[in-house]
């Protein structure tokens, strides 16, 4: 794995997350992320994922999986579109703010996955380790490896990604299907 961002620029991100989620909420115009006052490791482009808990459950999670800005700019983003626009979830009201907890996931990029058949992809995944993300056409889903915290098997691992996409439970075991890992550093407040 790639990422080794140290706990200044784990903190730093926390910081311009809580924030974006804080003034987004509030109908407040967001700062812009001032660049060049950062580590280079926040200002080269990074893939990233926010997700917003109370009390440990899930009140909502967006990213990228392709890295196409700058990782401050990134988390920024996630940071109001996962209180604001995750289609699961009614809008991050004010008064929820001082419940949430925030978590930043940064992704290594994605590799493809070559199996030979379900058995083999079975064997292949790395329970707690990858993060999958499946496609079929114009489908496509993924997990973060924080959900083998819940999902701990890898057939309801791969069952409840196939339904997240759209497709039928099973379909890993029908057809082959596009599948590409990737790991994460995640990190919270």
């Amino acid at each position: 794995m790639s990422i080794a961002l140290n706990d200044v620029e784990q903190e730093i991100l926390l910081k311009i997350a809580r924030e974006a989620l804080e003034k987004a909420v509030q109908g407040i115009p967001l700062p812009e992320v001032k660049l060049n006052k950062l580590p280079p490791s926040l200002q080269a482009n990074g893939a990233s994922f926010v997700t917003l808990t109370i009390n440990d459950r899930l009140r909502g999670c967006i990213g990228t999986l392709e890295a196409y800005q700058p990782l401050a700019e990134d988390v920024q983003e996630h940071a109001v579109a996962a209180a604001l626009q995750d289609f699961r979830f009614p809008n991050v009201e004010p008064s929820e703010l001082p419940l949430i907890e925030i978590e930043v996931s940064v992704l290594t990029p994605r590799e493809p996955l070559i199996y030979d058949g379900p058995d083999d992809l079975i064997q292949k995944i790395r329970p707690g380790m990858d993060g999958v993300v499946l496609e079929d056409g114009f489908r496509k889903a993924t997990f973060l490896p924080q959900v083998w915290e819940k999902l701990t098997s890898p057939e309801s691992f791969l069952s409840q990604l196939c339904m997240k996409m759209g497709a039928p439970d099973d379909l890993w075991r029908k057809k082959p299907l596009k599948v590409f890992t990737y790991q994460v550093q995640k990190f919270h407040e």
